[in-house]
């Protein structure tokens, strides 16, 4: 295939699922990621599939080894997916998360809490390297914590995204932030640094949002909070010593253990936890007339890959404590999936390319050139449902046009990061977003308007260009590709 689609014809399959998935939005509601939205992502890949075979004259192998290849690339995300589920279930059965919110309840202000949850969020992520490991540990518990003390769940998830994707867009550790940086070709800490002039003013921005929203909030009654502290010493064994796990945890987040062996351990540190301390919840929990050994390691393995419910005699609190284990995420790899069929068709058929192709038509000057980098990087998020190749993409074709402009690098490295890592929890079928929603227990939908941090990044970038701010033109002769460093700066 020598030249790309029609611009027209490359947004029929796009026009296609936005409209579906408007249709499914407004009939389903809640329900639209259970199934629906992977259908409307199936007809949008078959109706691109038509195109391709029709007007394209491409064979059904490409198609074929396209998914396969596209499959093998989210095949981690998949396992750590269903490792999130397994570790949300043990760490909740364990009474970890129920111990966490115990004591986060006695030493957290109601009027400081969204700012503070958003603050540690950022630190643990930073640390990590890793917006999912944050939000499945220390943000569970912060739900937990803000529900108790009478905040919305959407605020609450806002300011655990906003602080997670935070650390996620400046740690050295995080994966994007290297890919970033080593596919444009930016030093990691010159990349790193730059991205303080944007990330900076947008998060003292988020956070004075937040401050605003905690002060003029309503607390919770006294009363409530005792009636959930009590609530959950008459469920769970709460000790401080259960605090163990998640410091172990920690410990091993800190010698940069891959995320799959500590989500791995982590939760079979929660499952022993559970035998040992919570053995009459997981009798419960295997529901049969076994006994003993029999009995207990049933409920042990429930609680890691199925749903549990108990009844705390406190029906929100009943929410809070239910868990669906790995099984409740395969709705969540469905989704990832359908999602990556799409794109994978987006791609061979080359529709993404012509529609790319009449975005860099618009650019004129630095402006035009970081807001059509961003909107690409959005963009993206949005048909190819994934942030890696969302920046992968975003940076290959843009990176002539700065280098030909003149422009620095690590001004195309910091867009791509202000716009595609970013943006990508706020999308429904995006793999971050669907994500954070399954692990939170809260739509991406419902949170997407809380966070603050996320919409705010390409805004802020957009701004900074066109203010001009540290940003630097020099002449092509300047800038070669040939030395990409990713492991520190070499000025």
């Amino acid at each position: 295939m020598k030249k790309f689609p029609p611009l027209w014809i490359s947004c029929v399959p796009l026009i296609i699922l936005v409209a579906l998935i408007s249709c499914v939005v407004s009939v389903f509601g809640d329900e639209t990621l259970a199934g629906a939205s992977q259908i409307a992502l199936m007809v949008a890949t078959a109706c691109c599939v038509s195109i391709g075979l029709l007007t394209r004259h491409i064979v059904w192998k490409q198609f074929e080894d396209a998914i396969s290849e596209k499959v093998a690339g989210i095949s981690q995300a998949i396992i750590i997916l269903l490792l999130i589920g397994a570790l949300g279930g043990a760490w909740m059965v364990s009474g970890v998360v129920p111990t966490l919110i115990y004591y986060g309840m006695e030493i957290m202000s109601p009027q400081w809490f969204l700012v503070s949850s958003c603050i540690i969020c950022a630190i643990v992520s930073v640390m990590t390297g890793s917006s999912w490991t944050t939000v499945a540990t220390i943000g569970v518990a912060l739900l937990g914590i803000g529900q108790a003390l009478g905040f919305g769940e959407m605020w609450i998830a806002g300011t655990i995204i906003s602080g997670a994707y935070f650390g996620d867009k400046i740690s050295p550790l995080s994966d994007t932030t290297v890919l970033a940086s080593s596919t444009v070709g930016t030093p990691l800490f010159t990349h790193i640094r730059y991205m303080m002039f944007t990330t900076i003013p947008t998060f003292v921005i988020t956070l004075l949002i937040f401050c605003f929203e905690g002060l003029t909030h309503t607390p919770a009654m006294t009363d409530h909070i005792l009636v959930v502290q009590e609530t959950l010493q008459n469920t769970f064994f709460i000790s401080p010593w259960l605090l163990i796990v998640p410091v172990v945890t920690a410990i091993m987040i800190a010698f940069r253990l891959p995320s799959m062996v500590v989500l791995f351990l982590a939760t079979l540190l929660g499952a022993l936890v559970a035998v040992f301390v919570q053995g009459d919840l997981l009798d419960h929990i295997a529901g049969t007339d076994l006994t003993g050994f029999a009995q207990r390691f049933r409920g042990s393995l429930i609680q890691v890959y199925g749903s549990t419910s108990l009844d705390t005699g406190v029906p929100e609190l009943n929410d809070l404590v239910a868990t669906r284990g790995m099984s409740g995420m395969l709705s969540t790899i469905w989704l990832i999936l359908c999602a990556t069929f799409f794109g994978a068709a987006m791609t061979v058929t080359r529709m993404i390319d012509s529609i790319m192709l009449a975005l860099l038509r618009l650019v004129r000057g630095t402006v035009s050139m970081v807001a059509s980098t961003a909107f690409t990087g959005i963009f993206l998020n949005i048909v190819c449902a994934d942030q890696y190749l969302s920046i992968i993409l975003t940076s290959t074709m843009f990176g002539d046009t700065y280098r030909k402009n003149g422009y620095e690098p690590r001004l195309l490295s910091r867009t791509c990061e202000d716009s595609a890592t970013v943006t990508s929890v706020l999308i429904p079928w995006n793999t971050c977003g669907m994500t954070q929603s399954s692990v939170l227990g809260v739509s991406t939908l419902a949170y997407a308007p809380y966070c603050f941090f996320c919409y705010l990044s390409p805004l802020m970038t957009i701004l900074m260009a066109a203010l001009g701010w540290n940003i630097v033109r020099k002449p092509f002769a300047e800038y070669s590709m040939t030395n990409k460093a990713v492991d520190g700066p070499k000025e």
